[in-house]
């Protein structure tokens, strides 16, 4: 085990936008003109499964829009899936610059297909920052389950009393902590920064 902090992020909601989340699916719903309950239905039959790697996007892109025939492109939904990905520059600049200062190890701990993972971490070169990505699609789990905290901590080689875990998602902050790290709610650089400097980390 080492004695340097070992800090968790969520992606969606931290570092970048949501990529697929409820309003981003109903736009895309308006944008192309589908039912929005019954791709909602479907996307949550689907989730799961998608978000584990147990299914790729093409075969969740079947089940949920192409299951029937649509005046668009599969690579056209897709397309606009990516786009919905925008940085959050506060936070994603302030990670960077931690990065850069090598005084902790860094880590993603997310829930994400394995496409739209990939995507985002080639985007917005989240390979410069991060040590390695602990994302569901790569673990088989999904927060707020219990082993994928764990899974993590082994992954990471970190001690429960040096892993911080930061997540704008209350109940996988709750897991977190009952699973032992340290962990805040995100609501902003300046909270998170005071969070973490009350714990004794530079930042």
């Amino acid at each position: 085990m080492t004695d340097k902090p070992t800090l968790f992020f969520d992606v969606g909601g931290v570092l970048l936008t949501n990529g697929w989340d409820t309003p981003c699916r109903k736009k895309a719903a308006e944008r192309f003109g589908i039912d929005y309950q019954e791709f909602q239905t479907r996307h949550e039959m689907s989730k799961t499964a998608l978000e584990t790697g147990r299914i790729t996007l093409a075969t969740y892109l079947h089940r949920t829009v192409f299951h029937r025939q649509r005046s668009f492109t599969m690579d056209e939904f897709q397309e606009f899936m990516y786009d919905q990905s925008q940085p959050l520059q506060d936070s994603l600049d302030w990670v960077r610059d931690l990065a850069s200062r090598d005084t902790c190890y860094l880590f993603t701990l997310n829930n994400e297909s394995r496409e739209l993972h990939e995507h985002r971490v080639r985007t917005f070169k989240l390979n410069h920052i991060f040590r390695g990505f602990l994302t569901s699609c790569y673990l088989g789990l999904v927060k707020p389950d219990e082993e994928i905290y764990s899974s993590a901590l082994g992954i990471a080689s970190c001690s429960r009393t040096r892993a911080y875990f930061i997540d704008d998602r209350p109940l996988n902050v709750e897991a977190a902590v009952a699973s032992g790290f340290q962990a805040v709610q995100f609501t902003g650089v300046e909270p998170m920064r005071a969070f973490l400097k009350g714990h004794g980390i530079d930042c």
